[in-house]
């Protein structure tokens, strides 16, 4: 099977930034789905998808209205559930519970949060799902790097290594199968 163009997007900018916030739904500065709508373009896509929050899925309605594509809402790109952290800023959060988790996400889960190799489960599934035709998905930071370490493979430490501003675009060169693949064609903060 050919390979298809993938571009992630990360939101905008929240109202209320410097949260932890997976679930927490917060809405997007005028300039953070101003900036999506940059990143967004001209990249010749067939299909759009969104999460169901509203920092993501403004941006998508926006892009959608100025490209004439229908927008479709998909769960499964939400960002990682951070439980009793969540919509909480990482200064209110015990630090070495903090650390531990950034040193390893799926051992050291958030309380009553959600573990890395759920989140990666879930955005390997939704990935599983596209159809192979250029296509944007407005998402999230953590599920990001969960496709990256779908489908390219990358461990936990190597993923922090990726600056992922709001409103950053990862685009990739996917090869869909039963062992999918990718490349990163581009990355722009």
């Amino acid at each position: 099977m050919s390979d298809f163009a993938l571009h992630l997007l990360r939101h905008g900018a929240p109202e209320t930034p410097g949260l932890l916030m997976g679930r927490t739904d917060g809405a997007p500065t005028a300039d953070g789905i101003a900036a999506c709508m940059a990143q967004a373009g001209d990249l010749g896509i067939e299909r759009l998808i969104a999460t169901d929050l509203r920092r993501s899925h403004a941006a998508g309605e926006a892009i959608g209205a100025a490209a004439g594509i229908p927008l479709a809402i998909d769960p499964r790109w939400r960002e990682l559930d951070f439980g009793a952290w969540d919509g909480k800023p990482g200064s209110a959060v015990d630090p070495g519970a903090l650390g531990r988790f950034w040193d390893d996400p799926d051992a050291n889960p958030p309380p009553g949060g959600e573990r890395w190799s759920a989140l990666v489960t879930r955005v390997s599934a939704a990935l599983a799902d596209l159809a192979p035709v250029p296509t944007l998905v407005v998402t999230h930071g953590g599920a990001m790097r969960a496709a990256l370490h779908s489908l390219c493979g990358f461990d936990q430490r190597q993923l922090w290594a990726f600056d992922l501003p709001y409103a950053s675009l990862l685009s990739l060169r996917v090869w869909p199968g039963e062992r999918p693949g990718a490349q990163i064609a581009g990355l722009y903060p």
